[in-house]
């Protein structure tokens, strides 16, 4: 018997968000007809999912960037809100911020759902409730737009119900399957509808996807710029909007996450779906001109230009160029870039997520074993731990004596000075921003400090074409093992995967795990964690693989660095521990399987008589 869920707070949502346009449309002499009929009347209804709709808590002021609408549930929006947090920072891969956020990576998140669910900050539940809720009140009223051709009918359609299975999507992957709301509630209808399997939750995801890609292409959106060479290329004055081939990348994903191993119902055939669709995905991607971007603009894709020909769909955070002090910098750059003594610690890569990088040679170091196994190769030196490393290594992350505009090296390390421990500039004890991990994250950033005042875009790629190589490469090992390919495909999972790697400089998977499914799983995990950190990918990927148990157990380790003189024993001089752990406050645990999904707000669970609510952590 399916669980019944439907909360009074989701029904104010879905019957009322567009109340608040329509109950003044009298007051301005519109009629509910006028409203939908004419085009910058109906745009504007429609496009609150996108910059809409107002806070509804007076007391938290008329801030834009927490209202609720669609943009709420984008990684880089956790990260510029004042959360202090981002969803890598919620797992082993890196430390951050604020104490009390810490907390829901070892288990207590009750004080901390409000931020999640309805009051500010990140009101995920609220806003995609409200989208859902005005793409169904568009569809269904869409018949009345008068003065509009065509094609823009059919590019509305496409928007909504895109941001309908969107909006459903991010739902799921933060409380499970859901409702499938594809009508316009009204006060006569029954409420309590039932909850979907994650499963069958993801199949309407996709369904609905593919209703958006048709009408996108009807549309002839399915890209919102030309292509590359064209005047007005990445320079579309709408290219924030979906279009016809993120429909198909997104619908890409829904299924990888419909075959995972915490959503799966149907064994192979799940995973043989996930991969046509990702392969789909990637040939339409190629056919409207999408391309890897070449290794030496690949952080454009985060930092430094506002959209590029490898994202499919993106969010520029401000829409413009900004310093080093604006509010996403306080989340990511180090306070000693910033010069601010009183910020909280922004993002720093564990040790745990520096032992991803593998060395130049494809070896893994993720265990004692595999670092020992490269030791003994001569590829890895626990006294020399950051040369020939993965060039995203460089490139993700700040390490001690890496390349610093203005600073000529970072300084993260300490010294004896006649018995006292002196701490160098990047580890100023007088900051309370400063590292636990003995790293800083520099994914997102371009070289801009208090020392070199440029400014950057930063720009949230939220489905780019190198993840479908790794969704297609995944999905396709597990369908037809590492050398097979979904029909009419012409790229193996293997040869996905090795597209990936080649792009940035690195060589071909080690031929010693490609001889099996079982293998190759594991260095494709790899590879995700890698080449996707910091997009907020690996918080819901560890889940989905059913990992986090493992992971999320293990302790999350930091790196002491000590100024030496130069020897045979430290030839850089520099001593390198990495064995040390972080502080309990910051440390992550496993405490049951209710970490899979966020719980409901309790108080609106007991408004309900048949809710099944998630287990409570």
């Amino acid at each position: 018997m399916k669980r019944n869920i439907y909360m009074i707070l989701f029904v104010g949502m879905l019957f009322l968000s567009c109340e608040d346009y329509l109950d003044k449309a009298p007051e301005s002499g519109l009629t509910t007809e006028e409203v939908f009929s004419k085009y910058e009347n109906f745009r504007s209804f429609f496009d609150a999912v996108y910059t809409g709709t107002s806070n509804d808590d007076p007391s938290q002021g008329p801030s834009k960037w927490f209202a609720y609408n669609i943009t709420t549930s984008y990684n880089l929006y956790l990260t510029q809100s004042d959360l202090r947090t981002t969803w890598e920072a919620l797992t082993e891969t890196a430390d951050m911020g604020r104490i009390n956020r810490q907390m829901i990576k070892y288990g207590q998140i009750e004080s901390q759902l409000q931020w999640f669910t309805n009051y500010r900050v990140a009101p995920i539940m609220m806003s995609m409730f409200k989208t859902i809720r005005i793409s169904n009140v568009a569809l269904n009223n869409i018949h009345m737009l008068a003065d509009a051709d065509t094609e823009t009918i059919n590019d509305f359609k496409g928007q909504a119900f895109f941001v309908r299975a969107y909006s459903h999507f991010a739902l799921l992957r933060i409380w499970g399957g859901m409702p499938y709301i594809d009508y316009a509630i009204t006060a006569d209808d029954v409420w309590d509808i039932p909850r979907l399997s994650n499963n069958e939750t993801l199949k309407r995801v996709a369904a609905d996807l593919d209703s958006a890609a048709f009408y996108f292409e009807k549309a002839g959106k399915m890209r919102r710029d030309p292509g590359p060479g064209e005047t007005g290329h990445l320079n579309d004055p709408e290219q924030w909007r979906p279009n016809g081939v993120a429909a198909k990348a997104l619908k890409g994903r829904a299924l990888l996450y419909a075959a995972s191993p915490l959503s799966n119902t149907n064994g192979q055939k799940d995973w043989q779906d996930a991969a046509i669709a990702c392969w789909e995905a990637i040939k339409i991607a190629e056919q409207y001109e999408y391309a890897l971007l070449p290794a030496a603009d690949y952080k454009t894709n985060f930092v430094g230009a506002k959209y590029t020909n490898e994202q499919l769909w993106a969010w520029n955070h401000a829409g413009a160029p900004v310093g080093y002090t604006d509010r996403v910098n306080v989340q990511l750059l180090n306070n000693a870039l910033r010069n601010h003594s009183t910020s909280p610690t922004p993002e720093c890569p564990t040790q745990n997520m520096v032992d991803r990088y593998e060395t130049v040679w494809g070896d893994p170091l993720f265990t004692a074993a595999e670092r020992a196994e490269a030791v003994a190769k001569g590829h890895y030196h626990f006294q020399d731990p950051y040369a020939n490393r993965d060039p995203r290594f460089y490139l993700n992350v700040l390490y001690n004596t890496a390349p610093v505009p203005g600073f000529g090296t970072a300084k993260i390390y300490f010294e004896n000075v006649n018995g006292k421990r002196v701490y160098s500039e990047m580890l100023n004890q007088s900051h309370t921003g400063i590292t636990q991990t003995g790293y800083y994250q520099a994914k997102y950033w371009n070289g801009m400090s208090v020392k070199n005042r440029i400014t950057a875009y930063y720009t949230d790629p939220l489905i780019r074409l190198g993840e479908l190589y790794l969704n297609y490469a995944e999905a396709a090992n597990e369908a037809y093992g590492p050398n097979g390919s979904a029909p009419g495909a012409t790229l193996t999972a293997l040869q996905a995967v090795n597209k990936i790697r080649e792009r940035i400089g690195m060589v071909p998977i080690q031929s010693r795990f490609t001889t099996s499914t079982e293998l190759l799983r594991e260095r494709i995990k790899n590879e995700r964690t890698v080449e996707l950190y910091g997009e907020g990918h690996h918080y819901f990927d560890i889940r989905r693989w059913k990992d986090a148990p493992r992971l999320m157990s293990e302790k999350s380790r930091m790196m002491t660095i000590e100024k030496v003189p130069v020897s045979d024993e430290y030839p850089t001089g520099y001593k390198y521990d990495d064995s040390g752990e972080l502080p309990p406050t910051r440390q992550v645990a496993w405490t049951s399987d209710a970490m899979y999904y966020f719980p409901f707000p309790i108080a609106e669970e007991n408004k309900m008589k048949n809710f099944a609510p998630n287990p409570r952590w």
